[in-house]
């Protein structure tokens, strides 16, 4: 007998529907599974008729045909399992097909037939209502990933002789639901916050100002200052991810495995933090199966490069089309797939090779050292970072002392006051948000120094021999520092606070 069910596979951020055929007939006792399964598909033939025998069922006893369909797409993952072996029942007439036609069924089995959690429940439970499916049943640990989806209802098993009972209508499963809002104003707290930062008020100001144009930002300072403690807060300070963003950000994390178990929304800025040894595929995405890297799991937040001279160079200059376009595309054979990565990046170094400024006593490194240490990170890259600051140690009476800093809610209401003036001012350029991405028209238009800041540009174009990509850097800049301050015009209080951002080319360190 043939029986059909229901289910999804992801492809890139998105899902689509998997139609399961399964023939059951007489003939040679064995199963065959068609239509582009890997090698984690084509085992779930040994771990679907275990777990049937273990949950009381008879497997067929013929020759079983399975074909997933659409047969020129590659299938991957064991999420198959469980649609195959309520299939496999549907083919002997142990499972009645009323609902199965109206459902979508994903879940890897346990031998025992116990349903274990997959990844990519939510894109797929999005694919299912899409397709016009009424129910989709999941692994109890993946219901409130896919109850964050309306417009269909989910049913939650815990094993296959559950859900074989649910679909012959001889148990009765309630829908999981959850409240989206309520789910999401509860989870958007952060842990970390600037109030607990002593000292470093530059640096602090330097993150504002970063955060509030959406500027790539720098940080240079010795071993234990405090930079990886400042780029952890950040997120705390980023605008209010909004319900489709957090919903998209959800979607990736889901896709890469990261989210935990009942774990339905990512509802905070994301902070990644890859380790210096990363790989290509790692930081960008990829695999025989493409799956998102690091970049696309800062969606939406903050990737963050410590020991930035440490990463490998080819890994560092695959950053550069992310960071230009916020998506990233990785080309395969068969197909290409696109993920979104529209990140801020933090980066973290020493000024030396031995973690001191050259200035410092304490550093042994030569000139040339220093300049081999530097010349690591390629000037494509640089280019890309608008802010870089020296983070300097904080002496003992403000680390003893009781006081605490500005909270990071303060701070957020300063940039998203600036981040709607940049909203309205680039209203009609869907390409550009905030100030960072301004094009040289749009330098042009709004950047308009007065008199006094052209001459303190000028000067210090002349004395410090900015280049032509620092002066444009520093107008940038300026134009947040004037947004901030909530002026129209950026006066030389602004170009002089924006000069002092440029370390690198004001000291070559």
């Amino acid at each position: 007998m043939l029986a059909k069910v229901f289910s999804g596979a992801v492809f890139g951020v998105d899902a689509y529907t998997v139609e399961i055929e399964v023939n059951s007939g007489h003939g040679e006792p064995k199963t065959l599974i068609v239509g582009l399964p890997d090698t984690a598909v084509k085992e779930s033939e040994h771990r679907v008729v275990t777990a049937l025998i273990n949950s009381g069922f008879t497997p067929p006893q013929g020759r079983v045909t399975i074909n997933l369909a659409p047969a020129n797409i590659k299938k991957e993952g064991p999420s198959f399992d469980l649609p195959i072996a309520l299939g496999m029942l549907a083919a002997e007439n142990d499972i009645k097909p009323d609902l199965l036609d109206r459902a979508c069924i994903i879940g890897e089995l346990a031998l025992s037939g116990a349903v274990r959690r997959v990844c990519g429940v939510l894109p797929i439970a999005l694919a299912a209502r899409d397709a016009g499916r009424k129910a989709i049943i999941v692994p109890a640990e993946n219901a409130e990933e896919a109850a964050v989806v309306a417009g269909i209802k989910v049913f939650a098993v815990k094993n296959l002789r559950e859900a074989a009972d649910f679909l012959n209508m001889e148990l009765t499963l309630k829908p999981h639901a959850v409240d989206l809002n309520e789910t999401f104003n509860a989870h958007n707290q952060y842990l970390a916050d600037f109030e607990d930062v002593k000292g470093q008020e530059y640096a602090k100001r330097a993150i504002e100002v970063a955060v509030a144009g959406g500027h790539n930002l720098l940080m240079i300072g010795s071993p234990g200052t405090g930079k990886t403690m400042l780029a952890k807060r950040i997120p705390s300070i980023l605008p209010p991810m909004t319900l489709d963003e957090a919903l998209e950000t959800t979607k990736i994390h889901s896709i890469a495995g990261k989210l935990g178990a009942h774990e339905s929304l990512v509802a905070t800025r994301p902070f990644h933090a890859p380790h210096h040894t990363v790989s290509d595929a790692g930081l960008l995405g990829g695999g025989a199966h493409p799956v998102p890297g690091a970049v696309s799991l800062a969606h939406n937040g903050v990737l963050f490069l410590d020991e930035l001279p440490e990463f490998h160079r080819n890994a560092l200059e695959v950053l550069r089309q992310p960071l230009e376009d916020g998506i990233v595309t990785i080309a395969r054979a068969a197909a290409s797939v696109t993920f979104p990565c529209r990140f801020m990046l933090v980066a973290a170094m020493n000024p030396t090779p031995d973690g001191y400024f050259p200035d410092d006593p304490r550093s042994t490194s030569t000139p040339l050292q220093i300049q081999r240490y530097q010349s690591k990170i390629s000037g494509p890259l640089l280019d890309r970072i608008d802010i870089h600051i020296e983070v300097p140690s904080v002496d003992y009476k403000k680390l003893s002392g009781l006081e605490k800093g500005e909270p990071s809610a303060s701070i957020r209401k300063r940039i998203v006051a600036a981040r709607k003036i940049q909203q309205e001012r680039y209203a009609g350029d869907r390409h550009v948000h905030c100030n960072s991405g301004m094009q040289p028209k749009h330098a042009r238009k709004y950047c308009h120094p007065t008199d006094d800041a052209a001459h303190l540009l000028k000067a210090a174009v002349a004395d410090k021999n900015f280049s032509a990509r620092a002066y444009d850097r520093i107008l940038k800049v300026a134009r947040t520092i004037a947004d901030l301050a909530g002026t129209e015009q950026i006066g030389a209080e602004q170009i002089a606070e924006a000069i002092q951002y440029r370390t690198l080319d004001r000291f070559g360190i």
